[in-house]
């Protein structure tokens, strides 16, 4: 099977392809079956048949109205007089008001549904008002912004993300702000990006980073959210030092905090969101190190009622990406479970999903398939970080692992919601269920390993095919998904 995703141009498609088919031989050679993925194409190849489009059967024929007998010939249809039925007259009296009712209703169901049509466009009028009269009160002037970080100094620069460089900086009144400055490329229009900055600004959770406003100057896009000090979890974990300031009692409130900022972004605001980007670098940690997750407000916004969505434009980060996403650019709340899972695991293990590569009994396991292995095995407390095996509780360990291993399971179905995380981290008494095993880690199938922006895998073969995998710095990022 070679498949492209539908924003490649036919020549591009077939340039993907060619590179992909290239990389076959380095991963896939005499195997029985295996897989070659990129960000926009995708070449598989098995010994059974996985790949069967079956047409639906069309709908059947609507069956042929049967017509009225004609009149006898010659005859008209004649009034019954009084001897032999009911008279004209009669007639008159029944049908008029019958016709008059239905004509009312008629009447008054038209008046109805015209008010609250009406009614309808003077609310969507007002509600625009609204966020119009929200996206000014949050509107800061370029000069000012500039003011407060020293014109975008480099001393005053603290990261570089998918969306751009963020710069500290500092108001007037003593408040420390974080300024975020948006990439020039960028289609949007600017009565879309300050409608949506009016919305997602009113999202207020703990564990979430505050959106404090904006900046629209000509082709310049700033976002200015508050200033969180301790920097993103990914500097204390994945530091051989750092990681020791990490003890269990600080990750496991980690692991608590982020689920409560997804199940609201999901659940409990007003609007469904989808942070797409889930992963350390967009955890960020206030002076108690109490977790708020950022980069939001370019997420993908939902109904309230809506479930699931696709996209040809894959936004995030290989290693936290779930693979319905990765593959085939679908995208629900359950993608997010998916990276929650991912950085529960790396979190209790200290250790990269793409970077970790553990030898075992002859195969090469990353960090989901090795700690896939140690739940199997009965030896889930191999997983955790050498750092804390001093000072830790066993019974929260082990069931935060479990829950990991629940969040990443393949099947998008069975992975549980983030109400439900909420409710098994927080109570010993739930019954979990048992986990199946995470994508990519069964041998017999094909396996997907980031390396640089591709990925390459083959069927009965380990890791060891890619022997230097990339880290999850690089992110495919879309930086006004709709």
């Amino acid at each position: 099977m070679g498949q492209c995703t539908p924003d490649l141009s036919g020549l591009d498609c077939e340039s993907c392809l060619r590179n992909a088919i290239s990389k076959l031989p380095e991963c896939c050679n005499k195997r029985q079956s295996g897989i070659v993925l990129s960000p926009s194409c995708t070449i598989r190849y098995e010994f059974y048949p996985f790949y069967n489009q079956v047409s639906p059967p069309p709908p059947p024929k609507p069956p042929t109205p049967s017509l009225p007998p004609p009149p006898p010939a010659g005859g008209t249809a004649r009034n019954k007089d009084n001897r032999g039925g009911v008279s004209t007259r009669t007639i008159v009296f029944i049908v008029v008001p019958i016709v008059a009712s239905i004509a009312a209703f008629v009447v008054v169901f038209w008046a109805v549904k015209r008010s609250k049509k009406r009614q309808k466009a003077i609310n969507e009028t007002s509600g625009v008002s609204s966020i119009r009269s929200n996206a000014e009160s949050l509107k800061y002037n370029f000069s000012q912004v500039q003011a407060c970080t020293n014109n975008f100094g480099v001393e005053n620069k603290i990261g570089e993300g998918g969306f751009g460089p963020v710069y500290k900086g500092t108001l007037p009144n003593g408040q420390m702000i974080a300024v975020k400055r948006l990439s020039r490329s960028s289609k949007q229009g600017s009565e879309e990006f300050i409608n949506e900055i009016a919305v997602v600004a009113k999202l207020q959770h703990r564990n979430l980073v505050r959106l404090l406003g904006y900046c629209l100057d000509g082709e310049e896009k700033l976002l200015i959210y508050e200033y969180v000090p301790n920097r993103s979890l990914d500097f204390f974990l994945f530091d051989l030092r750092k990681q020791m300031l990490l003890n269990w009692i600080t990750r496991y409130k980690i692991i608590g905090g982020v689920a409560r900022g997804l199940l609201y972004l999901h659940e409990d605001s007003r609007i469904k969101i989808i942070h797409r980007d889930l992963k350390a670098s967009n955890i960020l940690l206030d002076t108690n190190m109490i977790p708020k997750i950022a980069d939001f407000g370019m997420a993908r916004l939902f109904e309230i009622d809506q479930s699931n969505a696709n996209t040809s434009r894959i936004a995030g980060t290989f290693g936290y990406m779930a693979p319905e996403y990765a593959l085939h650019g679908l995208f629900s709340v359950k993608s997010d479970v998916f990276s929650f899972g991912v950085l529960v695991l790396e979190i209790i293990s200290g250790k990269k999903n793409s970077s970790f590569l553990q030898s075992h009994g002859g195969n090469r396991d990353d960090l989901l398939s090795y700690a896939w292995r140690q739940w199997r095995n009965g030896t889930p407390l191999a997983l955790l970080d050498p750092s804390i095996r001093e000072s830790y509780d066993q019974q929260e360990v082990i069931q935060c692992i479990h829950i990991g291993l629940l969040c990443v399971q393949e099947d998008v179905e069975l992975r549980p919601t983030m109400a439900l995380v909420v409710l098994m981290l927080n109570s010993f008494s739930v019954t979990l269920p048992t986990p199946t095993p995470p994508p990519f880690f069964d041998n017999s199938r094909p396996r997907i390993f980031p390396r640089n922006e591709q990925a390459v895998a083959g069927s009965n073969q380990s890791s060891s095919a890619v022997g230097d995998s990339s880290t999850n710095e690089v992110s495919i990022s879309e930086l006004y998904p709709r």
